[in-house]
């Protein structure tokens, strides 16, 4: 499948040209480096085109395909390790034919690979065992190429100009393939084989091979990612050892975390994908842990994704709050860049490591055309100590709270009228900053797209929030004066929110307002936000969720970003019709908040059978909001990553927004506020919660009646454990 980022007003946008070969794509990825194959375990110019191992938003390897003969291997089949770690495939040879007869029957050969990515190097294991009663001889190749494609460029952008691929550096055992950018930085992708193959060309390796019957053979391929900024990397010669060395990091990081276990083993396989894929996307960064966005056109720290994610995990792994907590305020804004769309004391929107970024080709090398990720950094900020009770480190980052503060105040009121509005500045930069921030996102009832400035009205929830949080960190800090005023100020803007953004006709508040402060009215998931957020009133709420919940909304699987009544609603689109588990689990989120409890257990249940038929059970980033059609799966949008950090937490805050749960590390308080539970989980078991140096293990049991009993299992320290009915 193509793809072009389509330049509607300068908005950068992925769109689908041509159908997929095969959606069933494998994924691995570890640290700054990320490889989407088929199943076959290859990589073909062909299908969907994104094929390929990356490394810092370029393509290192655009083919890799392996032969037997003449042809591919006939699948047999193709998994993904549960931990995420190793991509495992096997298969088996076609007829062989030579001067008119079969040789080797079909099913005489198993051919097996195994993938794993570690330290910028893929490692990939092959094995070949001959179950035949008579002995073989045939060839394999390895068929390999490397185009060092910008990400932009695979995902459509046409360049003028490229750098200048280099003379392939031939060896014995490998080869290097080499690309001097425009940005002047040389890259490389250096690919050795043990044992060395029978012939070696600048495009294939060819083994010649004779087993016997009963015999096997095991060879190994490893592809190194380099670029002149780093070391060379140092290939570990034993594929075992990689494997045990990715085994290790991942237990340590369960060891971190607490263990949950429900009844219904569904839901279990749900879970332990998502925390599969959560352990995937988690980067190191100098400043901690950041769950990059998404894989494969969102491999890379973007602010909005990164703090919704760890809000979505706060419950349960809050050290991701932290490290993206750390990353965003050493990366804030200090000056007025309009080609950046920066302003002082803006939160990131994205940032980009590739040769077009550094040339300024994309406006992405840090960009900041975000209007939500300001206030939700706060939001984080408050989340985070409250779970934690990390006083030292929320003060070390008061003053970026404080920063924050005031662009919202000063920058992010473009009007002076008290709602944050966003304009973009920079020529090449998003349109809308909201996070439907395609071009054809925010549009009146008529269909007619908004003009700007515009006030979306969940950016005023998490102002409000934002506010609110900021509040109580001052009295924290000794400043009850500026407690005092924070708290005004959202009183306030909850107050004015109400009168102005308020639909009556629609039951819903209106997605926004314009330029001409003209509400846009239409039924979207983004009033749900704003019950995330707590600046609706109660009444407003209960009449918000039974929008949502209706069959408008409500597609079977998931609330739609628009409802099936407005005039833009298209299943198909990215933000116009579509299902986003993210989005789904703020909402419910929100629902919870306002006691609003059974319609969070429906969106729940709604993304539960949604996974039963999703390859892996992986949400993706978003899927197409056709209405449930019984016995069928859910429709799939071609281009949504998968996985998706947002998406992966989403069953987090799902789990937590049913139980009421909330963790207060200051008081060493558990609290369960009116916990349910939907009638398919009939327990949840969750050990190793840790709570400062507390620690607890629960059971959670539902009854018939459909109350939820919580019995303490186990008790480490002082902590208490509080169910509100």
């Amino acid at each position: 499948m193509a793809k072009e980022v389509i330049r509607i007003r300068d908005e950068f946008y992925i769109r689908s040209s041509s159908h997929r070969i095969d959606v069933r794509t494998r994924v691995l990825k570890q640290a700054d480096t990320f490889a989407v194959f088929d199943r076959f375990g290859d990589i073909e110019p062909f299908g969907t085109g994104e094929l390929g191992i990356y490394y810092q938003d370029t393509r290192f390897l655009c083919r890799l395909t392996l032969k037997l003969g003449k042809d591919r291997p006939l699948l047999l089949s193709s998994t993904i390790r549960e931990d995420n770690a190793v991509l495992a495939v096997d298969a088996t040879n076609a007829d062989v034919w030579r001067n008119g007869e079969i040789v080797i029957p079909q099913g005489t050969l198993h051919v097996f690979r195994s993938k794993i990515l570690w330290e910028r190097t893929c490692h990939e294991r092959l094995r070949i065992h001959n179950y035949g009663r008579a002995a073989v001889e045939f060839s394999f190749s390895v068929e390999f190429d490397a185009d060092f494609a910008d990400i932009f460029e695979v995902r459509g952008v046409r360049r003028e100009h490229r750098g200048q691929r280099l003379p392939t550096q031939l060896a014995k055992d490998g080869l290097v393939l080499a690309y001097e950018g425009l940005d002047g930085c040389l890259r490389q992708t250096r690919i050795v084989f043990d044992p060395p193959p029978t012939r070696l060309s600048e495009s294939a390796a060819i083994y010649q091979v004779r087993l016997e019957p009963g015999g096997g053979a095991s060879y190994r391929c490893a592809i190194a990612c380099e670029a002149d900024r780093d070391s060379q990397v140092l290939i570990q010669p034993c594929y075992e050892k990689v494997v045990q060395e990715a085994a290790s990091a991942l237990e340590s990081a369960h060891a971190r975390e607490p263990q949950i276990f429900a009844s219904n083993e569904q839901f279990n396989d749900w879970l332990n994908r998502s925390i599969a894929d959560l352990h995937m996307m988690r980067t190191e960064t100098s400043y901690g842990p950041y769950p990059y966005a998404g894989v494969p056109w969102f491999s890379t720290e973007f602010g909005r994704d990164g703090i919704i994610t760890a809000l979505q995990c706060m419950s349960f792994d809050p050290s991701l709050a932290r490290g993206v907590l750390a990353y965003l305020a050493a990366t804030q804004a200090d000056t007025e860049n309009p080609a950046q769309d920066a302003q002082p004391g803006k939160v990131l929107h994205e940032t980009r490591a590739g040769e077009m970024a550094a040339l300024g080709e994309v406006p992405f090398k840090r960009y900041y055309g975000s209007i939500d990720a300001t206030p939700l950094f706060i939001m984080l900020a408050g989340a985070y100590y409250t779970r934690t009770g990390d006083r030292a480190f929320v003060e070390s980052i008061w003053p970026n709270v404080e920063r924050a503060l005031a662009w919202i105040d000063h920058y992010g009121d473009v009007d002076g009228d008290g709602f944050v509005e966003y304009a973009r500045r920079s020529k090449l930069g998003l349109i809308h900053q909201g996070w439907k921030d395609s071009h054809d996102a925010i549009f009146h009832a008529d269909g007619t797209s908004a003009e700007g400035p515009i006030a979306l009205c969940e950016v005023q929830g998490y102002v409000y929030a934002a506010k609110v949080a900021a509040a109580k960190l001052a009295k924290l800090f000794g400043d009850d004066a500026r407690a005092r005023d924070l708290s005004k100020q959202a009183k306030t803007l909850s107050r004015r929110f109400e009168e102005t953004f308020w639909c009556d006709e629609l039951s819903t508040y209106a997605l926004a307002l314009d330029g001409r402060k003209q509400p846009c009215k239409v039924r979207t998931s983004n009033a749900g936000h704003c019950l995330f957020a707590g600046i609706g009133t109660q009444e407003h709420a209960r009449r918000v969720a039974a929008t949502l919940t209706d069959e408008a909304s409500f597609s079977g699987w998931g609330i739609r970003t628009v409802a099936t009544s407005e005039a833009r609603y298209n299943p198909m689109s990215y933000h116009n019709g579509s299902v986003w588990p993210h989005d789904n689990s703020l909402i419910a989120a929100g629902f919870a908040r306002y006691d609003l409890r059974e319609s969070t257990a429906t969106v729940l249940a709604g993304l539960l059978d949604a996974s039963l038929f999703l390859d892996l059970h992986r949400l993706p980033e978003l899927f197409c909001g056709f209405p449930r059609r019984p016995g069928e799966a859910p429709t799939l949008y071609p281009v949504a990553c998968a996985p998706q950090s947002w998406a992966s937490g989403a069953i987090f805050l799902l789990l937590e927004a049913c139980l009421g749960l909330n963790v207060s590390a200051p008081e060493r308080r558990v609290t369960f506020s009116k916990p349910i539970l939907p009638r398919f989980l009939q327990q949840v078991t969750i050990r190793g919660l840790k709570v400062g140096d507390a620690r607890v293990d629960l059971l959670l049991t539902r009854h018939d009646e459909g109350d939820v009993g919580v019995n303490v299992l186990r008790r480490e320290g002082a902590l208490d454990v509080v169910v509100l009915k």
